[in-house]
């Protein structure tokens, strides 16, 4: 597993003993920021086990303590790049097996172990705290403790499937290992999965005391305290089946069986529980080589660094500092307008909610609200955490206190006019140095800059809706957009915890560019007779959280208009709409927000296709459906969408394949286990991608000329990736 930049030895972890015979095993990589289990330091962590074990036969060590010197970070997991290297199944199996050695030494140490756990502990972090006698956490909020490896397309094979549900029980380690989801310590200690949380302000001081009363003999127990009815389904056969059953069917529903980890992961621990550690041991082993090679954790291990790499960058290429920023303002207190403010302020900022009326402020409040109340319901926040942040947010029809403000996101309406008008009424209240920034989803930041006296400090900021639930923001750099700009936009996205892109200026921008042709195909394909429920079905299967119809309908059928229409403007014939979903925009229907799109709602759940919307679309449609093959759907419109991203990075609107990739799994749900809609071009390759292109361009038009860029990429046989490398900013 080692990389071949990883020296062969590592300094940490460090092993000292206190004048009791205490051993403090140390984590506190100097080279990184956050503590991984890398190959040398797994190496180095063998060799300290064995001393401590020596040690306390000779009877110097009464008991060992495994902490970290990283202030917010225990232990991220294990090395991401060596996973990605891994590509044989039995030399996967193989790492797996000497990572499950290692730890089980840990616990078979003959003194008590205890892991302090203070910040992040992931994946292989974990697996080693599972593998000591005791684990205590700090009550610190950067304590999260969880098993990942699932998001890699993985599964936690040293130990961690195997000790996990032994520990704090079969349906509480389902939920953990089947989700990667992380816990505090808190939760920790009420699932059994730690003894105790200590201060944080005395963490160590305190885990070492805890350590003293368990080598002077108090030993307590660990794990689940789990009541009579919990044990009899959790730990007798039939209880087993009944449990793994249940959790299989909801992997099924949530992933469609494109994820084949959560499917491995029950797999052994079926073959497991109830039997050997030794054998549930080679049953992970296993598990994790076939895993570690397939195709989807090769694709998922691409995203992780995706996001990484989003994380670490600053937006800009020259180094610059980015604006801090306490206090924002909001103008425009529609639906969007409140859901900017309630993520403000949950992240901590104070905001100033600015509109023409007091009912829309007021409407924008109470929506803050909603969505503060959920978190506290989903144990996102406390009530008095939802309290606070709420008493952040301020608003009113008055530019009251914009003058101290350091950014200002528009929302107003999608009119040009309006817009260019605001926005200039605003930058005249706000102070020299604050950022302007539009939430526009297809309106040109460069006309808006037009109306404004500091152009440099302004850019596009395009939250996707909703708010809360939707990752993605596009950072719109205009011509005149400075880097100070977008390094403070870039930064300020970064800690509302969304993950940011930086994209030029153009119709649509980024991913509203590339799903428009991908919407309007949908409709030339209701308009040839295909039924609303087999195109959506198509893509579905294809791994989208939902269709190509329903996504009208979960935008708006009126926003939906309005960018094709303004995406027909720029690009002309080839964008020009299907006339079914141009009948449809005529209409009064307005998707699920106005109860009836393409499907029905209530309450704002999708009920089933609409059996009236054929007789809404009319003339546009034919008065039979025909059957359309799964595959015929599929490929028009993803080939539509790849040559859409094609023209993207021509034109410059995106600067490389990751960053189409990373926005359209962020903004659209573009199954990541396919890695991405440009990786997975790569994976079919340019010239086939051309020769699809012309065939449906002689049957169907020029909507499927094949874009030059993809052209020149087939000419060369080289793939977007190559041609469109990550930038290093």
């Amino acid at each position: 597993m080692e990389s071949a930049a990883e020296p062969m030895t590592s300094s940490s972890p460090s092993l000292s003993i206190t004048e009791d015979g205490l051993a403090l095993v140390r984590f506190d990589d100097p080279d990184r920021r956050a503590n991984v289990l890398t190959e040398p330091v797994m190496r180095k962590l063998a060799d300290l086990i064995e001393e401590i074990r020596a040690g306390a036969e000779a009877g110097r060590i009464s008991g060992a303590l495994i902490l970290s010197g990283k202030a917010g970070s225990y232990i991220v997991g294990a090395d991401v790049d060596a996973i990605a290297a891994v590509e044989d199944p039995e030399s996967g199996a193989e790492a797996a097996r000497l990572g499950q050695a290692i730890f089980l030494d840990l616990e078979l140490l003959p003194v008590p172990t205890v892991a302090a756990i203070h910040g992040s502990c992931m994946g292989g972090g974990t697996e080693m705290t599972l593998a000591c006698r005791y684990r205590v956490a700090s009550d610190h909020p950067k304590t999260k403790i969880g098993l990942p490896e699932v998001q890699l397309g993985i599964l936690p094979a040293w130990g961690g499937t195997t000790r996990l549900p032994r520990l704090i029980g079969l349906q509480a380690a389902l939920d953990l290992l089947l989700t990667g989801k992380t816990v505090n310590g808190d939760r920790a200690r009420r699932m059994g999965l730690v003894e105790e949380v200590l201060p944080h302000e005395i963490f160590e001081e305190a885990a070492l005391e805890f350590l003293r009363q368990r080598v002077e003999g108090e030993a307590i127990p660990t794990g689940a305290r789990r009541s009579i009815g919990k044990r009899l389904l959790e730990d007798t056969a039939p209880g087993r089946r009944l449990v793994l059953a249940g959790a299989r069917k909801r992997v099924r529903d949530r992933t469609g069986d494109h994820y084949p980890a959560p499917h491995r992961i029950l797999d052994v621990i079926q073959g497991s529980l109830g039997r050997s550690v030794e054998r549930a041991l080679e049953l992970e082993a296993r598990a994790a080589g076939e895993l570690l090679t397939s195709r989807v954790s090769k694709n998922l291990v691409h995203v992780f660094h995706m996001r990484e790499r989003a994380r670490k960058r600053t937006g800009v290429s020259q180094p610059v500092e980015p604006r801090e920023i306490a206090e924002i303002g909001v103008v425009g207190a529609g639906v969007m307008g409140g859901g900017i403010a309630q993520l403000a302020a949950y992240h901590g900022l104070s905001v100033r909610v600015k509109d023409i009326r007091h009912d829309a402020v007021s409407e924008a409040l109470r929506h803050a609200r909603e969505l503060m109340d959920k978190a506290v319901e989903r144990h996102k926040l406390s009530s008095r955490e939802a309290r606070a942040a709420m008493e952040r947010i301020a608003g009113g029809i008055e530019y009251t206190g914009f003058g101290q403000l350091d950014l200002v996101v528009e929302a107003v309406v999608e009119k040009m006019d309006v817009k260019r008008t605001v926005l200039a009424e605003v930058e005249e209240r706000v102070p020299d140095g604050c950022v302007l920034a539009t939430n526009t989803s297809t309106l040109s930041v460069d006309g808006m800059a037009e109306a404004l006296a500091r152009p440099d400090e302004f850019c596009g900021m395009h939250f996707f809706n909703p708010v809360h639930k939707m990752p993605l923001i596009e950072v719109i750099r205009g011509k005149r957009t400075s880097d100070s700009t977008v390094a403070t936009v870039y930064a300020l996205a970064l800690e509302l915890g969304k993950v940011p892109v930086v994209v030029g200026d153009g119709p649509g921008f980024l991913v509203n560019r590339i799903l428009g042709p991908y919407l309007n195909e949908a409709g030339f394909l209701l308009a040839e007779g295909a039924s609303v429920e087999a195109v959506d079905a198509a893509m579905t299967a294809f791994g989208l959280p939902m269709g190509p119809l329903r996504l009208v309908d979960e935008v708006g059928i009126d926003v939906t208009r309005h960018a094709g229409e303004t995406l027909h403007e720029a690009f002309g014939e080839r964008m020009r709409p299907a006339p079914p979903l141009r009948r449809l925009g005529e209409s009064e229907r307005l998707g699920r927000k106005g109860g009836a799109g393409f499907y029905r709602y209530e309450k704002g759940d999708a009920k089933g296709v609409d059996p009236e919307i054929y007789s809404v679309l009319g003339d546009t449609v034919p008065s039979r459906r025909r059957d359309v093959e799964e595959a015929e759907i599929r490929a028009r419109l993803i080939l539509a969408m790849i040559n859409e991203a094609a023209r993207t990075l021509d034109e410059g609107v995106a600067a490389s394949a990751a960053d189409v990739d990373l926005a359209m799994i962020m903004g659209t749900g573009f199954p990541p286990f396919r890695g991405g809609l440009l990786r997975f071009a790569d994976d079919i390759h340019p010239r086939s991608l051309v020769e699809r292109l012309e065939g449906y361009e002689g049957n169907l038009g020029s909507r499927f000329d094949a874009a030059p860029l993809l052209r020149k990429l087939a000419r060369e046989d080289r793939g977007f990736y190559d041609a469109f490398p990550a930038r290093n900013d």
